[in-house]
């Protein structure tokens, strides 16, 4: 499970990461990334002793709760293994799409691990 110190609980930290954040979609997830820095919020503070916060969004569109719960803690246990690359202070947010709920656990963990490491690249300055 993803320890509780990296669960995002808070709404506006889901908005501000959808909102300002970096996006990837694949068939099965959507994953916001936003990087934050000492420079751009100073109000943040150090920002490398804060760690990466993970959260999930998993609609009615997917299936039912049943299926909404088994997709989200699938989800989780994924997300886990990413933590140690996810910059100190960084929002990350994975959005299910519906066909997350019929996915089979291998093709969640293809699709979260491709959007990360596209996420994680290094992008030129100025690009978003």
């Amino acid at each position: 499970m993803l320890p509780s110190g990296h669960r995002m609980r808070r709404r506006d930290e889901f908005t501000l990461a959808v909102r300002r954040g970096r996006r990837a979609g694949r068939p099965t997830v959507v994953v916001h990334l936003l990087r934050r820095d000492a420079e751009a919020d100073p109000a943040v503070g150090a920002v490398a002793d804060t760690p990466p916060l993970v959260g999930f969004i998993v609609s009615k569109a997917v299936g039912n709760a049943v299926v909404r719960n088994r997709v989200q803690r699938r989800l989780r246990h994924l997300a886990r293994a990413y933590l140690d690359r996810l910059p100190g202070g960084s929002l990350l947010v994975v959005r299910a799409n519906p066909r997350a709920g019929t996915a089979r656990h291998d093709e969640l963990a293809a699709d979260l691990e491709s959007a990360l490491d596209r996420l994680l690249r290094p992008t030129s300055k100025g690009h978003r």
